[in-house]
């Protein structure tokens, strides 16, 4: 049942006891809500933020709402029924520095965001806020409510003090991405830069304590968010994030590549665990001569990623690919024979329910959220552990039958249980409930 396995919300928010069929059979919308969603920064391709405004407002507006996004750079690709409002910062990590000039002065925000790039911090998120804070109080009438996408910002805390309707989703704490980052950094001054990074996780506790209302996307992430913010389990609600599965679909008429593996999986971050399938694709590479790897991601030239390759001695059976369209890594999806997710950590694993909805058989670690979307329908392995992830592998590229198994078990439980119109029902249900506590 829905109610079981993806709408685990807070009691006093969503009625426990509501199956599938009751959701699918909920009006399109009580009445047409005008909603603004907010995201400090949000890549339409490798990032998991932006993924989500896109689908979620998608999915709104398809139930009949009116929908906003307003984005810092990089921007969303949105649906063209949906507004984008651009709220451009200083984009330091693709200007550098030196972009500033006498007319960015005026602007605390962008003074902020410079210095904070300066002092090795990052200060997006906070400067966003502080943009978002100063459009509203023009603009802030025009939305029944506001959704912000994990900038957690003072000034959030601003819009809610002036009455507006808002509500946060919180992904999963970034606390998790600062501790298996100091694990993976070698060095007292390299982990002192580390934390300086993650400096932003003192604003975002404090504020997470004070919203009024909070939204995560899996059972696991609301217990590291209660634990790491100090807020308590009864204030998230969940509601898990849905998978596109008309664009995400099986292509049966294109040709698989023989032991092709593929990844979706940002390099040189150690939450995703990248150095892990390396090592197990190494492991493989005797057994299997004929193995590739596609990987969806991008190194830093020189990063440790790239290093690690190059130790491996593996750079010519591997292929890079990024800033790719849609349609493509579907495609990418239909050739390869195994998908793969190695993340040590994931707070809900889009690049798991993706490859699933594909049909593509899956091995995935049981890092985070994993084991909530992955179920019975893939193969899962202990976080950091190449050889375990190697033998599971090996076990698909060894049984053709077992591949199929799972690449149709994984298609039907994406299907039946991570649905973007499920959600955006979820969803509205869960705004009509704000407002009308804000409205008395």
């Amino acid at each position: 049942m829905r109610a079981e396995s993806a709408l685990r919300t807070s009691a006093d928010t969503l009625d426990h006891h509501a199956g599938a069929a009751d959701v699918l059979a909920m009006p399109a919308a009580v009445r047409p809500l005008r909603i603004c969603l907010l995201g400090y920064r949000s890549h339409p391709y490798g990032g998991g933020q932006g993924i989500y405004l896109h689908y979620l407002s998608k999915a709104l507006v398809d139930l009949g709402h009116k929908v906003d996004v307003i984005s810092g750079e990089p921007y969303p690709q949105l649906d063209p029924r949906v507004r984008l409002i651009p709220m451009p910062g200083m984009n330091l990590y693709e200007k550098g520095l030196a972009s500033l000039r006498p007319h960015h002065l005026r602007s605390w925000a962008n003074v902020a965001e410079w210095l904070g790039k300066l002092t090795g911090g990052f200060s997006e998120p906070y400067a966003f806020g502080c943009r978002v804070a100063a459009y509203m109080r023009t603009h802030g009438h025009e939305y029944d409510l506001i959704h912000d996408n994990q900038c957690l910002a003072w000034g959030m805390l601003s819009l809610q003090q002036r009455g507006l309707p808002v509500v946060t989703t919180i992904h999963h704490p970034i606390t998790r991405d600062l501790e298996i980052a100091l694990k993976a950094t070698p060095g007292w001054w390299m982990k002192l830069l580390v934390r300086r990074w993650h400096s932003f996780l003192g604003m975002q506790k404090k504020v997470a304590r004070r919203l009024q209302h909070v939204i995560t996307v899996s059972e696991c992430s609301r217990r590291d968010i209660a634990e790491a913010f100090a807020v308590p389990v009864d204030r998230i609600t969940l509601v898990y994030n849905g998978i596109d599965t008309d664009v995400f679909r099986p292509m049966p008429e294109i040709r698989k590549v023989p032991y092709r593996l593929m990844a979706t999986a940002s390099a040189d971050q150690p939450l995703k665990g990248l150095r892990f399938l390396l090592e197990a694709f190494a492991q493989l590479l005797p057994r299997y001569p004929q193995l590739s790897l596609l990987l969806v991601s991008k190194p830093k030239p020189g990063g440790e990623t790239e290093q690690l390759i190059n130790q491996l001695g593996i750079k010519d059976r591997i292929t890079f690919v990024s800033g790719i369209s849609t349609e493509q890594l579907v495609r990418y999806y239909a050739e390869a024979e195994v998908a793969v997710v190695p993340s040590v950590y994931e707070g809900f694993g889009l690049p798991a329910g993706e490859a699933m909805s594909c049909g593509v058989p899956l091995v995935s670690t049981n890092g985070g959220a994993l084991p909530e979307v992955v179920g019975d329908a893939g193969i899962q392995v202990p976080v950091k552990d190449a050889d375990a992830m190697a033998a599971a592998i090996a076990q698909l590229l060894d049984h053709p039958a077992k591949r199929e198994q799972l690449g149709k078990a994984g298609r039907e439980r994406i299907v039946r249980e991570f649905n973007w119109a499920l959600a955006a029902r979820d969803m509205t249900r869960y705004y009509e409930k704000v407002i009308a506590d804000a409205n008395g």
